[in-house]
């Protein structure tokens, strides 16, 4: 009797640890068939929404707001050249240096072309004033173009306002 209760025990043992083992691989099964897959589909979804193909499977408003933009008309560019400008440098050598620009103004619509007309003498004045102020070493890289392309746009704007200038864009610059 001993006999049968020592083998009823030990057959009692392996039952209640496959009763904690089976808990154990159910849990690990219904996280890899069901986390998992509805991870990959926030992933996917995610990378759906950032990647702006989601808003054509859900017509989103994207195309709208692009027709909207088509049915627009371009916006009218004016240019107006300006007569070339040859001035003498500011240096402090005996060598004279010499700046010959062409140079074109983006105006903001045609409608300014007759004011900018008007004040030209004005603008050309401006530059010239402030274009022989210039040594050769402010003209030097891209920093220099650029200071004096802002230079201009500032000096033309104040001349034809209330109108408005855009750019100054350089056709031709020769330092000699």
């Amino acid at each position: 009797m001993a006999d049968t209760a020592l083998a009823d025990d030990l057959a009692d043992q392996p039952d209640q640890e496959g009763a904690e083992a089976a808990p154990r691989s159910s849990r690990k099964k219904l996280i890899i068939f069901i986390a998992a897959p509805l991870l990959a589909l926030i992933l996917i979804g995610a990378g759906l929404y950032f990647t702006g193909m989601l808003n054509r499977f859900v017509g989103g408003n994207k195309t709208e707001a692009h027709e909207e933009k088509e049915k627009k008309p371009p916006k009218e560019v004016v240019f107006f050249d300006l007569p070339d400008l040859l001035v003498n440098l500011n240096g402090s050598g005996k060598k004279a240096n010499f700046l010959k620009m062409s140079i074109s103004l983006e105006l903001e619509s045609a409608a300014d072309l007759p004011k900018l007309q008007t004040v030209l003498p004005r603008i050309v004045d401006n530059f010239q004033v402030y274009l022989r102020e210039l040594r050769v070493e402010d003209l030097k890289g891209s920093g220099g173009m650029y200071r004096l392309r802002e230079e201009l746009l500032l000096r033309v704007n104040a001349a034809v306002a209330p109108a408005r200038i855009n750019d100054v864009l350089f056709k031709e610059m020769l330092v000699q």
